[in-house]
């Protein structure tokens, strides 16, 4: 069955939201282009607590884009966002979200980030959506979405690593360069991770 995956595709990091992704509205007609050729479309969907680790608000002293130490492994702390219940949390009604069959929460341990679609940033816990694809016996993957270089990565690293064929749609994703060349970095990792990027959404729908 064709498959995509959306991810992050919320309130909070679209213009205006609490983690604005430059641009990240343009992802928007880009996906609605594409979606109604989909057997099944699944969305991820960031859902934290409102005292979660990875806010800078958490720690004393702290700012949006520091670094820190958490739970053994590097946390870049964030603004608060995507708050569980509240409206930045929601995707956005400028998706077509009436076609979306399944939503994969994650980030709701409030002690660790889940920036893969997949796993928690430890990849210890399971947010259910391989399990999901197995049931579907889904082999294939197109994904798109925010943030490029955070969530997207995570996630098209996650699929390749469990054996799932992927395509990444760079026009559909838009990423945060808090050092110049991040987006562009990420896009060359997951290539050379054996992710197919494709640029034009006509050849996904071929």
């Amino acid at each position: 069955m064709k498959t995509l995956l959306i991810i992050d595709a919320q309130y909070d990091f679209l213009p205006g939201g609490n983690l604005a992704i430059p641009n990240a509205n343009e992802i928007i007609p880009e996906i609605n282009k594409i979606i109604k050729s989909y057997d099944i479309i699944i969305a991820t969907r960031d859902f934290h607590p409102s005292n979660h680790k990875s806010f800078a608000s958490q720690h004393k002293g702290c700012n949006p884009g520091d670094v820190i130490i958490l739970n053994d492994i590097e946390q870049v702390l964030w603004p608060d966002h995507c708050i569980q219940n509240t409206y930045g949390s929601e995707i956005t009604n400028e998706l077509k979200a009436d076609l979306i069959n399944k939503i994969i929460y994650k980030g709701t341990n409030s002690e660790i980030s889940s920036y893969s679609g997949f796993f928690d940033n430890n990849n210890t816990i399971s947010t259910g959506l391989h399990e999901y694809l197995q049931s579907k016996c889904i082999k294939n993957l197109d994904i798109v979405g925010l943030a490029t270089n955070y969530c997207v990565k995570h996630t098209v690293l996650d699929a390749l690593n469990l054996g799932y064929k992927v395509n990444l749609l760079t026009s559909a994703c838009r990423g945060i360069d808090i050092i110049p060349g991040d987006v562009e970095k990420a896009v060359i990792e997951m290539k050379n991770a054996g992710a197919t990027i494709i640029v034009n959404s006509d050849e996904l729908r071929t």
